[in-house]
């Protein structure tokens, strides 16, 4: 947004808003990609949960109390408890999914935790082929752009979905889970078909906060690569912008098969000797 405000981005979409086009890169805000992640509920007998720990000011005092004076229990925890990876499939190469647990479940992020113990097992595809926009939708930079992720747009990635919500139903069925008598509430056990796991996948999923790629390093030549080797952002016309760089996640070409926090702080520290090997050359 910020670089389209500035004139740097597709021409047509500039001049559209009125903005004078600096560099012509359609790259910025295209090549949009994120994890999804499908939020699987299990229900749970015979044992705690945040959802039943937490569900009153008792409960909540009864939290804090223990954290203040032990520093421990639920607040001295992540928010997920469990992390993983696997394949969604036999057929995968190598572990293309990776899960996040957590010892609690929601409607919807922001929503009150459900009054039943549960918990959730959240999966996304680590190599998502689905790809989404960000494009301003006005001059005014107080105006939020649109951004359409795109997400499940490809059949690879449907695929994955529906895989890996079997997978997550094999791991919750192991022998170990069994003292618990877990039931799936969401999506639910009647939906079995690769169309319907699929669809169902898009409704309980939410983002998990890996945007990545809308101005995104490549090769001289390449036409919709927005930085080059050393995250200058091109002028487009075979040279770069003097003094700007773009160093955070949308600089990778093609999201990481994992979070993306040490490679972006891996970044930055690379961008900041460049810059000052810049500085004392200048």
């Amino acid at each position: 947004q910020l670089l389209q405000l500035s004139g740097i981005g597709p021409a047509a979409l500039l001049r559209q808003h009125g903005i004078d086009v600096a560099a012509d890169l359609p790259g910025v805000g295209a090549n949009l990609q994120d994890h999804l992640q499908i939020r699987a509920v299990f229900k749970v007998q015979g044992v705690q949960t945040l959802n039943t720990m937490a569900n009153s000011l008792a409960g909540k005092a009864k939290i804090g109390l223990e954290y203040a004076l032990k520093r421990s229990g639920p607040m001295s925890m992540a928010p997920s408890q469990l992390g993983a990876f696997t394949r969604s499939s036999p057929d995968q190469p190598y572990p293309n999914i990776e899960y996040h647990v957590q010892p609690l479940s929601l409607d919807a992020f922001g929503e009150p935790l459900h009054s039943f113990p549960a918990f959730t097992a959240s999966v996304c595809n680590l190599n998502p082929t689905s790809r989404g926009t960000v494009n301003i939708k006005s001059a005014d930079f107080k105006a939020a752009p649109a951004i359409a992720p795109n997400y499940l747009s490809t059949p690879e990635d449907r695929q994955v979905a529906a895989d890996s919500l079997r997978v997550t139903r094999r791991i919750v069925a192991q022998p170990a889970l069994a003292k618990y008598q877990p039931q799936e509430w969401k999506p639910g056990v009647q939906f079995e078909s690769d169309e319907d796991l699929a669809r169902l996948a898009g409704d309980i999923a939410t983002t998990i906060f890996h945007p990545v790629g809308t101005t995104k390093m490549g090769r001289d030549g390449d036409p919709m690569a927005v930085l080059d080797a050393q995250l200058r952002v091109r002028n487009g016309r075979g040279g770069v912008v003097a003094g700007l760089r773009v160093v955070d996640a949308g600089a990778m070409p093609t999201i990481t098969s994992g979070n993306t926090n040490s490679p972006t702080l891996m970044m930055a520290e690379k961008a900041a000797e460049w810059i000052i090997q810049a500085r004392r050359a200048a």
